[in-house]
Order: C-alpha cells, then sequence, then structure tokens
C-alpha cells in the first residue's frame, strides 16, 4: 500500500508521520486479498485555519483508493492522534463491508 501524507496549517514531524503510517498501514492486513501494489492511501491532516484554537481543531481525512472503488473518512478531534484512530476504524468498517460484496 502506497501511503501520501499531506499537511494543512501544521508541520509533520517525524513521529506524527511513523503514526499515520503505523495506523494507516496497519489496515493492509484487512486487504489481504488484495494486490498492495494497487491500494493508494491519500492522507490529509491539519487544522482547518491557522486561527482556530479551540474545539474540535485537528481534523484527518483518508481517501483509500481499491480496485473499483473510493473509500473516504473523515473526523475532527481535540487530539490529532485520536481523529487518525478513528478514521482508521471507519476506513476498517468500510473495507469489510467492501470485501464482503
Amino acid at each position: 500500500m502506497k501511503i501520501k501524507i499531506n499537511s494543512t496549517n501544521i508541520k509533520l514531524d517525524d513521529a506524527l508521520i511513523i503514526w499515520i503510517e503505523k495506523k494507516i498501514g496497519g489496515l493492509e492486513k484487512f486487504l489481504k486479498k488484495i494486490d498492495p501494489a494497487t491500494v493508494e492511501a491519500r492522507v490529509e491532516i491539519g487544522k482547518p485555519s491557522k486561527h482556530h484554537h479551540k474545539g474540535l481543531v485537528w481534523y484527518a481525512e483518508v481517501n483509500l483508493k481499491l480496485p473499483g472503488k473510493l473509500l473516504r473518512a473523515t473526523n475532527t478531534n481535540k487530539d490529532i492522534r485520536t481523529a487518525i484512530n478513528q478514521v482508521k476504524d471507519e476506513l476498517q468498517k468500510q473495507i469489510e463491508k467492501y470485501l464482503r460484496k
């Protein structure tokens, strides 16, 4: 699986990149029946604006391109890692549904 990471209004550090690759890359175990070379995950994380400081200020969005299907999940949260985890969980459900068809 190829993972492409983009950020908006934040600077990515190595720890966050590793976290994203671990969580989103972990979805690969649910895609055993699909050739990994045909799967691409586009991850977008960041803040909606530079002025937003309170509340749900972090967002994570993943577009997972599978053969014949595009799965998408988004989440906003107070913590960027929680937003990434929740996006991963949503994609896992969508992958299971995709594979049942």
